[in-house]
């Protein structure tokens, strides 16, 4: 199964929250310094993932952003 760049990035912030709650309700050290190092990792390979992938589009900077327009009249 091949996932896309955003299911890595929502896996990282969930375990990075996850070492933070563990971290506020003091579990041992052991489990919040392991899951750090998970969370390390994934967040370098979601920026790879992120970096790597095939998205392309259309839009320059010129458009500017889509909800508003500058100088463009639809």
């Amino acid at each position: 199964m091949k996932l896309s760049a955003i299911t890595y990035l929502v896996l990282t912030t969930f375990v990075l929250i996850t070492v933070a709650i563990f971290a506020a309700m003091d579990f041992p050290f052991g489990w919040v310094f392991y899951l750090t190092v998970l969370g390390q990792a994934l967040l370098i390979f979601s920026v790879f993932k992120v970096l790597r992938d095939s998205y392309t589009t259309d839009k320059t900077f010129k458009d500017f952003y889509e909800d508003h327009p500058i100088g463009q009249e639809e």
